[in-house]
């Protein structure tokens, strides 16, 4: 699928993935609307996009309120007429022993990483089903396969946006609309707190470059593919936790002391 004039949604713009990614995107020819957080992350964007705006939206919104959400599909219609497709990428993470986590953490995470989406996504669906086209791109996690070791709350939404996915998808099959997850393993970005940057130093995870990971982005989202795991060895151990999750287990035994270190230098 061509992107060329498609109009798309990405939520999350302002982060180091979707600053890499919202340029590939215009780049492809796509009619973009992007968001960020705060006036001066999106006052940021704007400028990082300029050289695109006559094809850009950029607009400030915190995509866990529901009134910034139906702002963000009513301003994607008075701009571009509608949304073909609509990309999740807004995301938060929480790095640390569960035990540790504040109470608070979970709710946000919960709203950020699923709640969000899914939301985001009822409000694009009826028009998409009236048109009988469109896609939605939802931007998981590796995580979201595999849970890992100090990021319990973390793993458990990016689990949820899985299956949201997946059941979304099949409910689908047959409308023209398409549903597609992404799942990145760890980006070099300053999404990730400094205690995961020394733990891939120290070897006990990898990190991709934001371009090479949002590159891919584009080439999924192109394709239409359903799901679109990236890294290795990782994704092959997506696949094997699905399938014999005992063997994973015994092969994060030996490096739950070590990343239990680093989990409890961020509480």
């Amino acid at each position: 699928m061509s992107l060329k004039d498609k109009r798309i949604l990405l939520t999350g713009a302002g982060g180091g993935i979707g600053r890499t990614l919202a340029p590939l995107l215009l780049d492809a020819g796509a009619r973009l609307g992007v968001t960020s957080r705060s006036d001066a992350s999106a006052a940021s964007l704007a400028h990082h996009v300029h050289t695109h705006r006559e094809h850009t939206l950029v607009v400030q919104a915190d995509v866990t309120s529901a009134g910034d959400r139906g702002r963000l599909v009513d301003r994607m219609r008075e701009r571009f007429g509608g949304i073909d497709i609509l990309v999740n990428l807004a995301g938060a993470l929480d790095f640390g022993l569960f035990a540790d986590t504040q109470p608070a953490t979970i709710p946000r995470l919960l709203a950020v990483n699923l709640e969000a989406p899914m939301q985001l996504t009822h409000a694009v669906l009826p028009a998409m089903l009236a048109q009988g086209s469109g896609q939605i791109v939802n931007i998981g996690s590796i995580f979201g396969s595999i849970g890992y070791p100090g990021f319990a709350a973390y793993s458990a939404t990016k689990f949820a946006l899985r299956g949201f996915s997946q059941a979304l998808r099949r409910e689908l099959r047959g409308t023209g609309v398409s549903v597609s997850y992404v799942a990145p393993r760890a980006v070099r970005t300053a999404f990730n707190p400094i205690e995961l940057h020394l733990m891939a130093a120290d070897g006990l995870m990898h990190m991709d470059d934001p371009l090479w990971v949002a590159e891919r982005i584009v080439r999924a989202i192109e394709a239409g593919r359903p799901e679109t795991y990236l890294g290795q060895p990782e994704s092959f151990f997506a696949r094997l936790n699905a399938l014999l999750p005992g063997a994973v287990d015994r092969g994060l035994r030996k490096v739950v002391p070590s990343i239990a270190k680093f989990a409890r230098g961020a509480a």
